[in-house]
């Protein structure tokens, strides 16, 4: 089987739509097909973008008919918390409406759905989403591939690794290990900084921890380690992270995943590892990787609108 892992769309139907006209998709009655290959969407469908409804109809009809696999980002994961009542505080959500942080991360998706019956549908089909696909050749996850935390989620997961309605009350309580688990899956693996230290991220919140490339081997520094704008990079201190604190390097087929808005011209983090997420949401292109079946990633295989 041939994949095209196509990036974070946050709504962005022009670039879609363009996106599939260049690897060769083509429109039938019912979805976007291509006569040979399967599409797989990374995640983080909504939010940002202005054609929100017309992007999840494309992505779902392709879903539904066969032509492409979707797996859950962390903007799905938010917009099922942001939809779900707290069943310890009945009136409330689990992502709480008033805190505006978590309603403008939300607006533009909500702009086309709230209140409308439309909205409940769309949630019901985002928890049918998987955390995860490993189809053996190749892996997807949204930001983090994390055997640890994989194999303590896959007992509690519904059927094709989706959230039962339990887990996602659990990933929703910050001090609970499926918090942190689903966290890392859909928003990337953290490490503490030393005691005492701190940074500025882009939105002004001082941060006591780093999203690190948990890919890459280890011992590094903190700074090396960091996934974060230049801006941010040069504010944490480039000292070494403890033995406790470090990870080992991914090893394992080639995998794919978005989250990160990089800014670069794409290709392969290592022969093993590919972000398809360039900040197609902010003004950046919308990227996919064709591959077909090449057991080492190139750079070639990227294409992008």
């Amino acid at each position: 089987m041939n994949y095209d892992i196509i990036g974070d769309i946050h709504g962005q139907y022009d670039k879609l739509v363009a996106l599939l006209r260049t690897l060769g998709y083509h429109e039938t009655m019912r979805a976007w097909r291509h006569p040979d290959r399967t599409a797989i969407f990374i995640g983080d469908l909504i939010d940002r973008g202005p054609r929100q409804v017309e992007t999840l109809r494309l992505v779902r009809g392709m879903v539904d008919t066969g032509a492409a696999m979707a797996i859950m980002g962390n903007h799905e994961f938010n917009a099922i918390a942001w939809a779900t009542e707290d069943p310890e505080h009945p009136g409330e959500r689990l992502r709480p409406h008033g805190r505006p942080g978590n309603r403008n991360q939300h607006k533009a998706f909500l702009a086309e759905v709230a209140g409308r019956p439309l909205h409940d549908e769309i949630i019901q089909w985002f928890k049918t989403l998987p955390l995860w696909l490993d189809l053996g050749a190749i892996r997807v996850v949204h930001a983090c591939w994390n055997d640890e935390y994989m194999g303590a989620l896959r007992p509690y997961l519904a059927k094709g690794m989706t959230l039962t309605e339990e887990l996602i009350v659990w990933a929703n309580r910050k001090g609970h290990w499926a918090f942190k688990a689903v966290e890392t899956l859909c928003k990337g693996l953290e490490v503490d900084l030393p005691s005492g230290m701190s940074f500025k991220d882009k939105d002004g919140k001082n941060r006591g921890s780093i999203r690190v490339r948990w890919w890459e081997a280890q011992p590094i520094t903190f700074r090396r380690a960091a996934l974060a704008p230049a801006e941010v990079v040069a504010q944490i201190p480039d000292s070494p992270i403890p033995t406790d604190r470090r990870i080992g390097a991914y090893s394992g087929p080639p995998v794919f995943f978005g989250h990160y808005w990089l800014k670069s011209r794409p290709a392969p983090m290592t022969p093993q590892v590919a972000c398809v997420d360039y900040s197609a949401g902010d003004g950046g292109p919308l990227v996919a990787y064709r591959w077909d079946g090449e057991p080492e990633l190139r750079a070639t295989h990227f294409i992008w609108t």
